[in-house]
C-alpha cells in the first residue's frame, strides 16, 4: 500500500554543541530545558501533574501523551494504514512495521533493531553490563523493564485490575494483555502464515520459526534463542540460580511455574483449568497445554526434525531427538561426569547418587524415583491395561510398551548402533547394547561395589546381599530371588496337575 501524502514542516538543522553538562553524571546536552528535564531524573522532582488522575511528570511532553490516555485523543495518524497514536514516538515505532525499517546496528554482531531501547539492551549483553540495581537486593538488570518486574517480587505492588475477574498487574500493558483472553482478540497476524496471536511478543518470536532468527545468546556458551526468556531460563544451567523461593519452605526453583505447582503441594490448592480439549471431556490449565493434548486426536506434528523425516508434536520432543543427530548434551551432572540430552534424564540420575525416591505407590509402601514408573506399578495393583496395540488386540500397562510392541508389526527398527550395524525398536536396547562395545558399567551396587551394564542385573545381585525374594509361587509358599525361577519352578506344579 503507497504512503498517504501528509504535510510535513520543513526543518533546517542547525549543528549545535552540546554545551549543558548535568551535574550528576557525565551526560551533555544542546538545549538547557533537556538538561533541566534530566536533572529532574536524578532528583526524583515531577512538577508536571495531570488533571484526571494522581500522576506526576518530569517534563511537560510526558505529562500531554499521558493525558491522551485519559481523553483518548490520538492526533498522530500512520501514513500507511488507519492506525492512530497518542505521541510521535509510538507513531514511528508503528510505521516501520511497513517499512521493515531496523536503523540501530549492533556494533559487535551486526543484528539490527527498529527500537533503540532494544538495541541498547543487545548491546549490554554483548558487554555483561547490569546498570540497572535492585532497590531492595544486590540484584543487576540490563534494563530498566527487567529491574521494574523483578522489583515487584520485593513489593508485590499490582495496582491495575481486570474489571472482569479478580486479577490484577502490576503494568498497563499486562492488563491489555490479559483483557484480549476476555475478548478473544487476536491483532498481531504472523506476515509468514495465517497465525494470528493477542499479544505481539509471541507473534515475534513465532516469526523466528519462519526467518530462523535467534537474537539472544546466552553468556556462557555459544548457544543463540529465538526468545529472551527461554535464554535467561538456559544461563540459569550455567550458574545455578534458583530465583522463585517457596513461601512455605526452603525450596527454590529456576521457573516461576514449578515453584507455583510446588506451593500448590502445600496448601492444598486445586490448579484452575479453564481450556477444554475440543475433542473429549478433558481440561487443561493453559491454552498450549490444551492445543498439545489436541494434537493426540488430530494426529498434528508440525515439528520437523532439520536433519531427518521425523516430525513431532511438540517443540520440545524435537529439540531432544534433534540432539541424538548433534550429539549434543547440555545437562551436566554436578557429582559425575555424566551429560545428558534432557532435564528430566538428569534428575533421574542425581537420584541415584541421593537415593531419593519421591513417588509413593497409592497401594503398598514401595517408592519411585519417577511418576511413570510409581503408575506403571499402581496398575498391577488394579490390573488396568488401557493402552491397546493398533494392530492387534493386546492391552499394555504404559504408552512406550505399546509403542515398542507395534513396531514388531511394522518392522520399525529406527535406533541404531554407534559401534556397529545393529539395529533396535527401542532407544533404551540400543544404549545397554552400545555398552558391550564400551565396556561402561554405570549400575554399582550399594553393598559390594560391583558394577553393571543393567540396573536390572544390578537389582538382582543387590538380592543376594538383601536376601529379598519378591516372585511367590501362586501354588505354593516357595519365594525367589528372580522372577524366571519362580516360572521354572510353577512349571513343576503344572506338570503334576496334568
Amino acid at each position: 500500500m503507497p504512503p498517504k501524502k501528509r504535510k510535513q514542516k520543513k526543518r533546517t538543522r542547525t549543528t549545535k554543541t552540546k554545551r549543558h553538562k548535568c551535574s550528576f553524571c557525565n551526560k551533555r546536552f544542546k538545549e538547557p530545558h533537556n538538561l533541566r528535564e534530566h536533572v529532574r531524573r536524578h532528583t526524583g522532582e515531577k512538577p508536571y501533574k495531570c488533571n484526571f488522575c494522581d500522576k506526576s511528570f518530569v517534563g511537560s511532553s510526558g505529562l500531554k501523551a499521558h493525558e491522551r490516555t485519559h481523553t483518548g485523543e490520538r492526533p498522530y495518524p500512520c501514513n500507511y494504514c488507519d492506525k492512530r497514536f497518542s505521541n510521535c514516538t509510538n507513531l514511528q515505532l508503528h510505521e516501520r512495521t511497513h517499512t521493515g525499517e531496523k536503523p540501530y546496528k549492533c556494533k559487535y554482531c551486526g543484528h539490527r533493531f527498529c527500537q533503540s531501547a532494544d538495541w541498547k539492551e543487545h548491546e549490554r549483553r554483548h558487554r555483561g553490563e547490569k546498570p540497572y540495581a535492585c532497590h531492595h537486593c544486590d540484584k543487576c538488570f540490563a534494563s530498566s523493564s527487567n529491574r521494574r518486574q523483578h522489583e515487584i517480587l520485593h513489593t508485590g505492588r499490582k495496582p491495575h485490575k481486570c474489571t472482569q475477574c479478580d486479577k490484577a498487574f502490576a503494568d498497563r500493558s499486562a492488563l491489555n494483555s490479559h483483557r484480549r483472553i476476555h475478548t478473544g482478540e487476536k491483532k498481531y497476524k504472523c506476515s509468514h502464515c495465517d497465525k494470528s496471536f493477542s499479544h505481539s511478543q509471541p507473534c515475534k518470536v513465532h516469526e523466528r520459526l519462519h526467518t530462523g532468527e535467534k537474537p539472544h545468546k546466552c553468556n556462557y556458551c555459544d548457544k543463540w534463542f529465538r526468545d529472551l526468556s527461554n535464554c535467561k531460563v538456559h544461563e540459569r544451567l550455567h550458574t545455578g540460580e534458583k530465583p522463585y523461593k517457596c513461601q512455605y519452605c526452603d525450596q527454590s526453583f529456576t521457573h516461576g511455574a514449578s515453584c507455583k505447582r510446588h506451593e500448590r503441594l502445600h496448601t492444598g490448592e486445586k490448579i484452575p483449568r479453564p481450556h477444554k480439549c475440543k475433542h473429549c471431556e478433558k481440561y487443561f490449565s493453559t491454552p498450549a497445554h490444551c492445543r498439545l493434548h489436541e494434537r493426540t486426536h488430530t494426529g498434528e506434528k508440525p515439528f520437523k526434525c532439520t536433519y531427518c523425516d521425523r516430525k513431532f508434536s511438540d517443540s520440545s520432543l524435537r529439540r531432544r531427538h534433534e540432539r541424538t543427530h548433534t550429539g549434543e548434551k547440555p545437562y551436566k551432572c554436578k557429582v559425575c561426569d555424566k551429560a545428558f540430552r534432557d532435564l528430566s534424564s538428569s534428575k533421574r540420575h542425581v537420584w541415584m547418587h541421593t537415593g531419593e525416591k519421591p513417588y509413593k505407590c497409592k497401594h503398598c509402601d514401595k517408592r519411585f524415583n519417577q511418576p511413570a514408573n510409581c503408575k506403571t506399578h499402581e496398575r498391577k495393583h488394579s490390573g488396568l491395561r488401557p493402552f491397546k496395540c493398533s494392530y492387534c488386540d493386546k492391552f499394555f500397562k504404559e504408552p512406550s510398551a505399546v509403542k515398542i510392541h507395534e513396531k514388531r508389526h511394522t518392522g520399525t527398527k529406527a535406533h541404531k548402533c554407534n559401534y556397529c550395524d545393529k539395529r533396535f525398536t527401542d532407544l533404551s536396547n540400543c544404549k545397554v547394547h552400545e555398552r558391550v562395545h564400551t565396556g561402561e558399567k554405570p549400575h554399582k551396587c550399594k553393598h559390594c561395589g560391583k558394577a553393571f551394564s543393567q540396573m536390572t542385573t544390578c537389582k538382582r545381585h543387590e538380592r543376594i546381599h538383601t536376601g529379598e525374594t519378591p516372585f511367590k509361587c501362586k501354588y505354593c509358599d516357595k519365594r525367589f530371588i528372580q522372577k524366571v525361577y519362580c516360572r521354572k519352578h510353577e512349571r513343576i506344579h503344572e506338570k503334576e496337575k496334568h
